[in-house]
């Protein structure tokens, strides 16, 4: 089964209710910053809601908005998600998120529509970020999961061979071949990165071919994240 990213967003944004302005800070100069920014835009007039920019400079005015997002990476960025409130923390980046990350949210979205059980299942993570690695690996584990998380210096891409369940966050083009995962796999490649002018994950494309369950990049994870960002904006307005 190969994941239909856009089409699962547009029906998550369809069904949020509520006009809710979120804050971006972000890096105004940076054009990698400009384009992620932009396909949340257009995510937040699908939801009938809006996006307002604002420097790191500006972060008192953003934090008058109802949800705030910092766009990584950014200088200081530890500064300024520090002065995040849980209440208006749509990305669950400070230590008392009071939702859970967008990834993650992806992620279980996924398994239910896929009828994916990760209890019992060995899991494999690879990368341990803040956006990708980490709360994927919180999840997999409150699911039950038996997980291991690969990066450059722990543990091994061998690991990989006899995974029920794969994340990948490593954002390295390509670095997943078919022949490094198993029949069968559950394969989430969240890995997002650009090489050629195009944007790649971190599974070669063969990979869905091995697969019962894909996320191709463009359009797999990453739309549905991009919705639950929108998806936790208006839980924790109506929360408040």
């Amino acid at each position: 089964m190969i994941i239909d990213g856009k089409k699962i967003a547009e029906e998550i944004l369809g069904e949020l209710k509520g006009s809710y302005t979120l804050g971006v800070i972000m890096n105004l100069s940076s054009p990698a910053s400009d384009s992620f920014v932009k396909m949340k835009e257009r995510a937040a007039v699908r939801a009938g809601m809006r996006i307002v920019r604002y420097g790191p400079e500006d972060i008192d005015k953003a934090l008058l908005c109802d949800g705030v997002l910092v766009q990584l990476p950014i200088a200081n960025a530890e500064e300024l998600i520090a002065a995040i409130p849980p209440q208006k923390d749509v990305d669950a980046l400070g230590p008392h998120a009071l939702v859970q990350s967008p990834i993650a949210e992806a992620i279980s979205e996924i398994f239910v529509r896929a009828g994916v059980a990760a209890k019992g299942k060995k899991a494999v993570v690879v990368g341990k970020g803040r956006l990708v690695g980490a709360p994927a690996a919180g999840l997999l584990k409150s699911l039950g999961a038996k997980v291991t998380v690969v990066t450059q210096t722990e543990h091994s891409l061998e690991d990989l061979q006899d995974a029920d369940i794969v994340v990948l966050g490593a954002g390295s083009p390509g670095l997943i071949g078919p022949d490094m995962v198993k029949q069968g796999v559950v394969l989430i490649d969240a890995g997002t990165s650009e090489a050629g002018g195009k944007l790649m994950g971190d599974a070669e494309p063969g990979c869905a071919h091995v697969a019962s369950v894909f996320t191709p990049v463009p359009g797999g994870v990453g739309p549905i994240a991009v919705a639950m960002i929108f998806k936790n904006l208006a839980r924790l307005a109506r929360d408040k």
